[in-house]
């Protein structure tokens, strides 16, 4: 009989453009949402609808891959809300050992993450009020306590804010017990509301504002002494000068104060103890860039060599390998990552890119949308060559076709090791429809990227494709099960620890899996 034959099992589905995609596991897709995740809309996802499907992953998948999920998206990739989201929504499905507590005590690194943690479990279980941190997961509280016990007297008054959920009621709530007498008196002031100013150039500048001035000249003279004493203090943090660095040239510090700035920036050591998302860089490159100051170039050719620090330990690609580099800089990729933030998702996959072109010495680079351009640049400055790349965006126009890179090198039967994609992975064919996108009735394309890296693997049998995922949507339009093609995600330069891991034959998950716990 051949009437009820057996189908093949299929991963195919549609992705948000109506073309066709493949699903990922469950733990795949986990990793991916959670480390391209900022809890703010994205171009096809609103947050709250990327809350709820990390929720339904969290059921999926092994409760100890996902508390090892969270102390990887917080220690290495160095997020810090959704690390917290995972630890709350974890902790709704699993009970019974010490599994929380060691991933809350890992996942809160600065004392605010008390509070934002607690304000987050009431959120997500729909409290308000005198009551909303009722019923607090026992392990939770263990978590916190021990965090707690990590955090010093300028610590906890740093971030002693007056927020909804204040650490006096944190500390109340998991009732840490002192590791010594001296502890007791922090937590003693923290409840009085006795704790000692800390020293920040939050503090310091307050203070500032708060006085009166004869005239503004004055004025100005007083925050160009405040803003040097903070320099030369050694107190002012690496993020801080980093996001400050527009408010000191403009405070017209003396040349001695912003070569010391200038040596911090471009310090190797400091730089890679400063833990920065290399998009904070490009930030604030642009804020320099804008301002029209002879200073500024000083500044600029700090932060460049900053940033060639952050890549000196970037695993790259010799002259034996031969890499294309192609960035989507489409339509969908350009989403500011945050609210409050200039920066949008192509431009970090274009800085991930100048990154590892950086770091290979055969690369051809690109960027794609409509059409594919070759933009080969030189290797020296990182930063100028990414404001290079997003300047010239609207050069290929704001489809996703990265079909079309893998298509140039069959025309042109061009032989790569490697293809390297950065993208939201939301890929379609706009050449291929007569009309419109598919999701709006538009007839299926006759090219996808998959089928031609089928036959590109004619041409190049040993090439592979890496795809970096820089949105996690939860699909992809290559099959990621085998044919050569690999599947990175994430916004830090730690996305090439994946990448090396990959070349010595493992992958993201395996890699997070190692994580002791």
């Amino acid at each position: 009989m051949r009437f009820n034959i057996k189908t093949k099992r299929t991963n195919k589905v549609k992705n948000y453009e109506g073309d066709e995609a493949y699903t990922m596991s469950p733990a795949m897709e986990l990793y991916a949402s959670v480390v391209t995740t900022t809890l703010a809309d994205k171009f096809y996802e609103k947050d709250q609808k990327r809350i709820t499907r990390l929720r339904k992953l969290i059921a999926k998948n092994d409760p100890r891959f996902v508390a090892k999920l969270a102390v990887y998206a917080r220690e290495q990739m160095h997020l810090r809300s959704v690390p917290l989201v995972l630890a709350v929504e974890l902790a709704k499905v699993h009970r019974g050992d010490n599994l929380m507590s060691q991933t809350v005590a890992r996942v809160v690194q600065r004392a605010d993450e008390i509070t934002e943690l607690l304000a987050y479990y009431a959120v997500a279980n729909q409290r308000k009020g005198t009551k909303q941190l009722n019923l607090l997961s026992k392990q939770i509280q263990k978590g916190l306590a021990q965090a707690f016990n990590r955090f010093d007297a300028y610590q906890l008054a740093k971030y002693n804010r007056a927020t909804s959920i204040k650490l006096k009621d944190a500390l109340f709530l998991v009732h840490p017990k002192a590791k010594d007498e001296a502890q007791q008196v922090i937590f003693n002031q923290l409840v009085n509301d006795t704790l000692p100013v800390p020293y920040t150039w939050e503090t310091e500048l307050s203070a500032q504002g708060q006085q009166t001035f004869a005239n503004e000249a004055d004025k100005q003279l007083a925050f160009r002494t405040k803003w040097e004493e903070l320099i030369d203090s050694g107190k002012l943090g690496y993020m801080a000068m980093l996001r400050n660095l527009r408010n000191i040239l403009e405070a017209e510090v003396s040349s001695d104060q912003l070569q010391k700035v200038c040596a911090l920036l471009s310090d190797e050591r400091a730089v890679a103890r400063s833990k920065q998302l290399p998009f904070r860089f490009l930030a604030a490159y642009r804020e320099i860039k804008a301002l029209k100051l002879a200073e500024s170039t000083m500044v600029l050719n700090a932060l460049e060599a900053a940033v060639r620090a952050s890549a000196a330990n970037i695993p790259g690609f010799d002259e034996n390998v031969r890499v294309l580099i192609a960035c989507d800089v489409s339509g969908s990729m350009q989403r500011a990552i945050s609210p409050k933030s200039k920066i949008q998702n192509y431009d970090i996959g274009l800085m991930l890119g100048m990154l590892l072109q950086s770091q290979c010495q055969r690369v051809i680079t690109g960027i794609f949308g409509d059409r594919w351009k070759v933009i080969n640049l030189l290797q020296g400055n990182i930063l100028a060559n990414v404001d290079e790349l997003h300047r010239r965006e609207g050069e290929v126009g704001y489809s996703t076709n990265g079909y079309l890179v893998v298509k140039d090198l069959i025309k042109c039967r061009k032989v790569v090791d490697k293809v390297m994609i950065f993208t939201d992975c939301q890929l379609w064919n706009s050449n291929g429809y007569r009309w419109s996108a598919p999701r709006w009735g538009g007839t299926a394309s006759t090219e996808t990227i998959a089928q031609l890296w089928g036959q590109y693997k004619q041409i190049a049998p040993e090439a592979k494709l890496y795809l970096f995922d820089l949105a996690g949507y939860g699909n992809t339009p290559l099959d990621i099960r085998g044919n050569d093609v690999f599947f990175v995600a994430g916004w830090s330069d730690k996305v090439f620890a994946v990448l090396q891991a990959i070349e010595n034959g493992s992958h993201a998950v395996a890699e997070i899996k190692k994580i002791a716990m």
